[in-house]
Protein backbone atom coordinates (compact mmCIF):
# COMPACT_ATOMS: atom_id res chain seq x y z
CA UNK A 1 0.00 0.00 0.00
CA UNK A 2 2.90 2.41 1.09
CA UNK A 3 4.71 2.04 -2.46
CA UNK A 4 1.51 2.56 -4.41
CA UNK A 5 0.69 5.79 -2.66
CA UNK A 6 4.39 6.79 -3.50
CA UNK A 7 3.98 6.09 -6.82
CA UNK A 8 1.34 7.65 -7.26
CA UNK A 9 2.74 10.94 -5.58
CA UNK A 10 5.51 10.82 -7.96
CA UNK A 11 3.11 10.09 -11.10
CA UNK A 12 1.17 13.03 -9.90
CA UNK A 13 4.12 15.46 -9.10
CA UNK A 14 5.52 14.76 -12.83
CA UNK A 15 2.28 15.34 -14.49
CA UNK A 16 2.05 18.85 -12.68
CA UNK A 17 5.65 19.54 -13.53
CA UNK A 18 4.90 18.57 -17.18
CA UNK A 19 1.92 21.04 -17.38
CA UNK A 20 4.12 23.98 -15.76
CA UNK A 21 6.69 23.21 -18.24
CA UNK A 22 3.84 22.97 -21.00
CA UNK A 23 2.80 26.41 -21.16
CA UNK A 24 3.63 27.73 -24.51
CA UNK A 25 6.77 30.58 -24.28
CA UNK A 26 5.51 32.70 -26.60
CA UNK A 27 2.36 33.55 -24.72
CA UNK A 28 4.32 33.29 -20.64
CA UNK A 29 5.46 36.62 -19.65
CA UNK A 30 7.77 37.20 -16.36
CA UNK A 31 7.83 39.83 -14.30
CA UNK A 32 10.63 40.10 -12.01
CA UNK A 33 9.32 41.80 -8.51
CA UNK A 34 12.09 42.40 -5.45
CA UNK A 35 10.80 39.48 -3.71
CA UNK A 36 10.94 37.22 -6.66
CA UNK A 37 9.80 36.22 -9.80
CA UNK A 38 5.76 35.96 -11.03
CA UNK A 39 4.71 34.18 -14.05
CA UNK A 40 1.89 35.23 -16.38
CA UNK A 41 -0.26 32.77 -18.57
CA UNK A 42 -1.45 35.45 -21.39
CA UNK A 43 -4.77 34.79 -23.41
CA UNK A 44 -5.00 35.89 -26.69
CA UNK A 45 -8.14 33.86 -27.27
CA UNK A 46 -9.73 36.37 -24.91
CA UNK A 47 -7.72 39.31 -26.21
CA UNK A 48 -5.47 38.94 -29.05
CA UNK A 49 -5.23 43.05 -29.06
CA UNK A 50 -4.28 43.65 -25.35
CA UNK A 51 -2.00 40.61 -25.41
CA UNK A 52 -0.33 41.66 -28.53
CA UNK A 53 0.28 44.58 -27.01
CA UNK A 54 2.03 43.89 -23.71
CA UNK A 55 4.03 41.48 -25.46
CA UNK A 56 5.45 44.38 -28.07
CA UNK A 57 5.81 46.53 -24.95
CA UNK A 58 7.83 43.28 -23.22
CA UNK A 59 9.61 42.73 -26.20
CA UNK A 60 10.64 46.27 -26.30
CA UNK A 61 11.42 46.49 -22.58
CA UNK A 62 9.11 49.06 -21.23
CA UNK A 63 7.98 47.74 -18.85
CA UNK A 64 11.29 47.59 -17.12
CA UNK A 65 11.65 49.59 -14.10
CA UNK A 66 8.08 50.38 -14.03
CA UNK A 67 6.12 51.58 -10.79
CA UNK A 68 3.12 49.98 -9.15
CA UNK A 69 1.87 53.08 -8.70
CA UNK A 70 -2.01 52.06 -7.04
CA UNK A 71 -2.18 49.14 -4.71
CA UNK A 72 -5.10 49.22 -2.78
CA UNK A 73 -4.79 46.20 0.00
CA UNK A 74 -7.36 43.24 -1.09
CA UNK A 75 -8.43 44.95 -4.20
CA UNK A 76 -5.74 45.15 -7.34
CA UNK A 77 -1.84 46.23 -7.92
CA UNK A 78 -1.98 48.49 -10.69
CA UNK A 79 1.34 49.07 -13.21
CA UNK A 80 2.29 50.10 -16.36
CA UNK A 81 2.35 53.62 -16.37
CA UNK A 82 5.64 55.38 -17.43
CA UNK A 83 4.90 58.43 -15.64
CA UNK A 84 4.58 56.80 -12.20
CA UNK A 85 1.11 58.52 -11.67
CA UNK A 86 -1.90 57.02 -13.64
CA UNK A 87 -2.53 59.13 -16.54
CA UNK A 88 0.50 58.07 -18.98
CA UNK A 89 0.46 55.46 -21.09
CA UNK A 90 2.40 53.74 -23.76
CA UNK A 91 1.15 52.23 -26.80
CA UNK A 92 -1.84 52.62 -28.64
CA UNK A 93 -5.30 52.88 -27.49
CA UNK A 94 -6.91 49.44 -27.18
CA UNK A 95 -10.54 48.61 -28.35
CA UNK A 96 -11.84 47.02 -25.80
CA UNK A 97 -12.07 43.36 -25.36
CA UNK A 98 -14.54 42.38 -22.90
CA UNK A 99 -14.48 38.64 -21.98
CA UNK A 100 -16.71 36.22 -19.46
CA UNK A 101 -13.41 35.24 -18.03
CA UNK A 102 -13.60 36.34 -13.75
CA UNK A 103 -11.67 38.93 -12.24
CA UNK A 104 -10.66 36.64 -9.33
CA UNK A 105 -7.23 36.57 -7.82
CA UNK A 106 -4.78 36.37 -9.99
CA UNK A 107 -6.36 37.84 -12.86
CA UNK A 108 -4.51 40.39 -15.08
CA UNK A 109 -6.48 42.71 -16.75
CA UNK A 110 -6.19 46.25 -18.68
CA UNK A 111 -6.68 49.64 -16.50
CA UNK A 112 -8.91 52.23 -18.61
CA UNK A 113 -10.45 55.66 -17.82
CA UNK A 114 -14.43 56.41 -18.14
CA UNK A 115 -13.59 55.15 -21.95
CA UNK A 116 -14.25 51.17 -22.75
CA UNK A 117 -11.59 51.89 -25.60
CA UNK A 118 -8.85 53.82 -23.73
CA UNK A 119 -6.47 50.72 -22.42
CA UNK A 120 -2.92 50.90 -23.53
CA UNK A 121 -0.45 49.86 -21.07
CA UNK A 122 -1.55 50.22 -17.47
CA UNK A 123 -2.80 47.24 -16.29
CA UNK A 124 -3.55 45.34 -12.50
CA UNK A 125 -3.40 42.26 -10.87
CA UNK A 126 -6.40 41.22 -8.78
CA UNK A 127 -5.10 40.60 -5.16
CA UNK A 128 -8.89 39.23 -4.00
CA UNK A 129 -11.66 38.11 -6.12
CA UNK A 130 -13.22 41.52 -7.76
CA UNK A 131 -16.44 39.88 -9.68
CA UNK A 132 -17.90 43.47 -9.87
CA UNK A 133 -15.28 43.95 -12.66
CA UNK A 134 -16.77 41.45 -14.78
CA UNK A 135 -16.88 42.06 -18.20
CA UNK A 136 -16.14 45.87 -17.99
CA UNK A 137 -12.30 45.11 -18.05
CA UNK A 138 -9.84 43.30 -20.38
CA UNK A 139 -8.88 40.33 -18.60
CA UNK A 140 -6.11 39.39 -20.93
CA UNK A 141 -4.04 36.56 -18.53
CA UNK A 142 -3.53 34.85 -15.02
CA UNK A 143 -0.91 35.05 -12.24
CA UNK A 144 0.08 31.07 -12.48
CA UNK A 145 2.85 31.63 -10.02
CA UNK A 146 4.46 34.18 -7.92
CA UNK A 147 1.37 35.47 -6.33
CA UNK A 148 2.89 35.57 -2.70
CA UNK A 149 5.01 37.97 -4.73
CA UNK A 150 2.17 40.31 -5.76
CA UNK A 151 1.17 39.77 -2.29
CA UNK A 152 4.00 42.07 -0.97
CA UNK A 153 4.13 44.70 -3.04
CA UNK A 154 3.58 47.77 -1.30
CA UNK A 155 0.61 49.33 -0.64
CA UNK A 156 -0.70 53.01 -1.73
CA UNK A 157 -1.98 55.33 -4.58
CA UNK A 158 -0.63 58.84 -6.23
CA UNK A 159 -1.43 61.95 -4.05
CA UNK A 160 -1.67 59.45 -0.59
CA UNK A 161 1.81 59.63 1.03
CA UNK A 162 1.28 56.19 1.95
CA UNK A 163 4.23 55.05 -0.48
CA UNK A 164 7.29 57.54 -1.47
CA UNK A 165 9.06 54.85 -2.84
CA UNK A 166 7.14 52.35 -4.74
CA UNK A 167 7.61 49.09 -5.68
CA UNK A 168 8.11 48.32 -9.31
CA UNK A 169 8.67 45.86 -12.20
CA UNK A 170 12.30 44.96 -12.22
CA UNK A 171 12.50 43.69 -15.57
CA UNK A 172 9.21 42.11 -17.99
CA UNK A 173 10.01 39.46 -20.35
CA UNK A 174 8.50 36.42 -22.42
CA UNK A 175 9.82 33.20 -21.34
CA UNK A 176 10.78 32.87 -25.44
CA UNK A 177 12.89 35.52 -24.93
CA UNK A 178 16.55 34.35 -25.45
CA UNK A 179 17.46 36.37 -21.95
CA UNK A 180 14.55 35.69 -19.69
Amino acid sequence: MRLTLITAFIALFLASAGAASAMDPENTLYIDLKDGRVVIEMRPDLAPKHVAQIKKLALEHKYDGIVFHRVIDGFMAQTGDPTGTGSGGMGEKLPAEFNKEPHTRGAVSMARTNDPDSARSQFFIVLKDSNFLDGQYTVWGRVVSGMEFVDKIKKGAPGSGAVSSPDKMIKVRLASDPNP
